[in-house]
């Protein structure tokens, strides 16, 4: 825990040259304003103006001056950039120049929800496992759709090109004390997987959002391109980003049943894109609205895992989202299932990607396309009950 004094002179002492003040906008992509040294006391007492009409999502009606106040909490130092005049980052609340929060701020939202579960004597933890594929760049930089290696699902190098990528990421999130659990090549053409350990939803969120500017530094300095779209290549496997979430003071077959009763509602900003859409149903992507243990083609599946790792993961969602959203609609749906005491519904222990027929048709299915998910968000008054009417509105 850190005071706004205690960053100032660390500023001093380290040589830092430049702060950069980060934040995301409703989709959950990283912002950020650069400010020097000097400006940094300003930044902790009065905020800095950023024009919230440019940023998605951020409309503010004629009135577009908001002001980032930086978390000392969240400072890192960017190990990508230079040792002398050092950079460092800092995560920020939004807020009107009258002091009060910006009401599409999503990392505020979660901090909220967080807040209604302690209410309740209810912790939450979550951890990440984010799926993306690395591509040969072109001249330019860009992606030439050419994956990097053939390599299969946990191969090793030298079919595994990645592995080198996959060390220089780990090492750079360390850096930042970010601390991954486990990295491996996944099943697709130069697709991977860097798994993190699980911390308070806050945390996890913006670990998430580090995770992803990380990945792609380190390709962009290895000469790749790095994707986090839910289907890249046509006929391989998406893109997961698969939730895990364990609580503390409730039960979690009730929290996992509640998760279970709204995901159709909440499929509309877990699966944001037209391509999320391909992905699902396809190659370990689910489709059907279901729980069981240790089973990779349900919705929901508990892992294998002694007493004080027993966590549920959520299957459907991929890399685009905002992460800081969709921990507090998970948490909020939970909440609903512990509250009400909801039954959690009989597992399917059957592998769903070659069932017959009969069972298929008595299962619930997710909104099979973004048209769907948003029809069904936007009559959803759980939705309407947890999410601000302008953040609906980017979406739906």
């Amino acid at each position: 825990m850190y005071d706004y004094k205690t960053i100032l002179d660390y500023v001093k002492e380290e040589d830092v040259k430049f702060i950069r003040l980060a934040f995301v906008d409703v989709f959950g992509k990283q912002k950020n304003v650069s400010i020097m040294p000097h400006e940094l006391e300003r930044a902790f007492k009065y905020g800095i103006s950023i024009d919230s009409q440019a940023i998605e999502g951020f409309k503010n009606g004629y009135k577009s001056d908001l002001f980032l106040f930086p978390n000392p909490d969240t400072i890192v130092i960017l190990p990508w950039r230079p040792r002398e005049g050092r950079v460092i980052r800092m995560f920020c609340d939004i807020k009107y120049p009258d002091g009060t929060d910006f009401i599409c701020d999503t990392r505020k939202l979660l901090i909220h929800a967080i807040e209604d579960a302690n209410k309740l004597g209810i912790q939450f933890n979550f951890g990440s496992e984010i799926e993306f594929y690395l591509f040969k760049a072109d001249e330019d930089g860009e992606s030439t759709g050419i994956p990097y290696d053939k390599a299969g699902y946990m191969d090793i190098a030298p079919d595994d090109k990645g592995e080198n990528i996959r060390r220089e990421i780990c090492l750079m999130l360390e850096e930042m004390d970010i601390l991954p659990s486990g990295s491996h090549h996944e099943e697709g053409p130069g697709q991977n997987e860097i798994a993190f350990r699980y911390s308070e939803p806050l945390n996890a969120a913006d670990m998430a959002t580090t995770f992803k500017t990380v990945v792609k530094m380190a390709s962009l300095r290895n000469g790749l391109v790095a994707s986090f779209n839910p289907k890249p290549i046509e006929c391989a496997p998406g893109n997961g980003y698969h939730i895990n979430f364990s609580i503390n003071g409730g039960n979690l077959d009730h929290a996992i049943e509640g998760v279970l009763r709204h995901i159709k509602e909440i499929t509309a900003f877990l699966n944001i894109s037209n391509e999320s859409y391909d992905r699902l149903g396809k190659m370990m992507a689910p489709k059907y609205i279901s729980w069981s243990k240790e089973n990779r083609s349900e919705l929901i599946r508990i892992p294998a895992a002694s007493d004080s790792f027993v966590r549920a993961e959520l299957r459907s969602p991929d890399p685009l989202i905002n992460p800081y959203l969709a921990f507090t609609l998970i948490i909020y749906a939970a909440l609903d299932g512990i509250q009400n005491q909801m039954p959690l519904r009989a597992p399917v222990d059957m592998d769903l990607f070659h069932a017959d027929e009969e069972v298929l048709n008595k299962l619930d299915k997710l909104p099979i396309n973004l048209s769907e998910a948003k029809e069904i968000a936007s009559e959803s008054e759980f939705v309407k009950k947890h999410l601000p009417k302008e953040i609906l509105e980017s979406y739906l």
